[in-house]
């Protein structure tokens, strides 16, 4: 059932019980992380047994939130870009995408996906009260059903480029799931000129306490997969990186004065880059 907003489109036909409150979920668990409120108390107890032993996590959450907002930016200011796919949206924490995208261009179209019925119910009123911007729910691991869904087909123009969002998602896909296979599905149907703005946890930085960390991720609804730089890397196959290329997510393009030191940045487990596509 497709409902429509004022100034936007949504899909949120679910039934309230579809909402999983007996298991962890990783978008709840980041959205503690944030220090936001929407989530439940099985997601606090599962976050904070993560921060227990990886407090920095705290750190590499807030880091990729100013990575997605200074990549957006670019693509819009820099690059030009008019129209965004987000999966993985995850609960709306502002500036939300298009309130950055709008920052520099309201014509700036947006498509939000994510599996969790919760980031739904806030869409209505956080995601899609502007023009130029849908939400519906959808599952990564099954991209033919994003790019064929009725609100991308209103919001994308697939003869003009396109920028997927993957921000902190490919790392809740297992090797065994074939996320390269997802990606060059994603890829095949976007145009030149298109963008693919990638952000992945890895353990390069906190080997010794990663296992414990993912042992948390187990009895979630998606466990974690952290990635060497070499594996998040390969995710690009296909794109050309702009510079910086792919780095830990404070170094791509920081802003003047948020220079972090090298004990600081190794605290940061989380590569982030923003590739074109050939």
């Amino acid at each position: 059932m497709q409902m429509e907003a004022e100034d936007g489109v949504t899909d949120q036909g679910f039934p309230v019980d579809e909402i999983d409150t007996s298991r962890p979920h990783p978008a709840r668990m980041y959205d503690y992380f944030l220090g936001g409120w929407d989530n439940y108390e099985v997601d606090r107890e599962a976050a904070q047994r993560v921060l227990d032993v990886a407090p920095d996590v705290v750190l590499g959450a807030r880091a990729n939130r100013e990575f997605l907002r200074r990549a957006v930016r670019y693509l819009v200011e820099e690059c030009g870009v008019r129209q965004i796919i987000d999966i993985g949206t995850g609960i709306p924490t502002s500036p939300n995408t298009h309130e950055i995208a709008h920052e520099v261009s309201p014509d700036v179209r947006i498509a939000y996906i994510d599996n969790d019925p919760i980031v739904a119910t806030h869409a209505g009123a956080r995601l899609i009260g502007t023009g130029n911007t849908g939400f519906f729910l959808g599952d990564m691991r099954e991209p033919r059903t994003i790019l064929e869904h009725p609100t991308i087909s209103e919001l994308i123009d697939f003869d003009e480029p396109v920028a997927l969002l993957l921000v902190s998602v490919l790392h809740f896909v297992t090797d065994e799931e074939d996320p390269a296979g997802m990606l060059a599905t994603l890829r095949e149907a976007l145009p030149a000129g298109s963008y693919l703005v990638l952000s992945h946890a890895t353990a390069d930085f906190h080997a010794e306490v990663a296992p414990e960390v993912m042992e948390v991720y187990k009895k979630a609804t998606a466990s974690l997969t952290a990635r060497s730089h070499a594996e998040v890397l390969a995710l690009f196959d296909g794109y050309d990186l702009v510079e910086p290329g792919l780095v830990q997510v404070p170094l791509w393009h920081p802003e003047d004065g948020s220079e972090l030191t090298p004990e600081e940045l190794r605290r940061i487990g989380v590569y982030g880059g923003v590739a074109r596509i050939r």
